[in-house]
């Protein structure tokens, strides 16, 4: 989610941005802007980056693991060529 300070520093920024004249009312603004804010951010459904990253990582492994899997089901079918060797393998070892 995000985080409380954050939400508490652009709470604060927008009620200091108020007008002298409403200022006198400056903490109840800045209660109403955290409030206001806080649910407008849990609509948007956010999430933190480690999330995306665990996200990302997930993606790359599942992409990674697809690959191996059509080039292997090309080979069983007959419609490719044999699997391309990594760098870490001779070609005695195919």
């Amino acid at each position: 989610m995000f985080d409380p300070k954050r939400l508490d520093e652009i709470a604060h920024k927008l009620a200091e941005a108020l007008p002298p004249g409403v200022r006198d009312l400056q903490k109840d603004m800045e209660r109403n802007f955290r409030a206001v804010l806080q649910s407008a951010f849990t609509r948007m459904e956010l999430v933190n980056r480690d999330e995306v990253e665990r996200l990302t990582d997930m993606l790359l492994r599942t992409r990674t693991r697809l690959e191996a899997l059509e080039e292997r089901l090309a080979v069983l079918e007959g419609t490719a060529p044999e699997p391309t060797i990594s760098a870490g393998e001779s070609s005695a070892e195919k």
